[in-house]
């Protein structure tokens, strides 16, 4: 998963192997997503990161310091606290709609889109699921 500066998610790959391609593929999309290029990455010390960030993303500084990686992996635990009530996931494609569909709810109830505002907190979810049905 990517996330900005802010806490919001930007984007999430399931993937069975954390190998280069998996990498690559994760590393192509989030830049597209977010629109920009990064200017700092953090990602645990997986060795394959090095040679697909200096491949994919020369200019971005690839930071890997102890506990550098603590925003995305407390964000992460909402995720994972969720799935231990429904014992996991069966397949990578379930997995991937459910945790993107995750990261979309979590994203709206931190107020990163500018949909239902004016509605209070803990309502938020259900108005804005009722104002996108409308414009569809």
């Amino acid at each position: 998963r990517a996330i900005d500066q802010h806490g919001q998610v930007i984007d999430v790959l399931v993937s069975a192997r954390r190998d280069a391609a998996a990498a690559r593929r994760f590393f192509t999309r989030a830049p597209k997503v977010l629109k920009t290029v990064p200017a700092e990455v953090v990602t645990d010390a997986a060795a394959v990161y090095p040679a697909v960030l200096a491949d994919l993303i020369p200019a971005a500084w690839h930071h890997v310091e102890h506990y550098a990686n603590n925003p995305i992996e407390a964000d992460h635990s909402r995720l994972k606290h969720r799935l231990r009530s429904m014992r996991g996931l069966r397949t990578d494609r379930t997995a991937q709609t459910v945790i993107a569909g995750h990261a979309f709810v979590q994203n709206l109830r931190r107020r990163h889109y500018e949909i239902a505002t004016e509605t209070p907190p803990r309502l938020r979810v259900a108005a804005t699921f009722t104002e996108l049905a409308t414009t569809i």
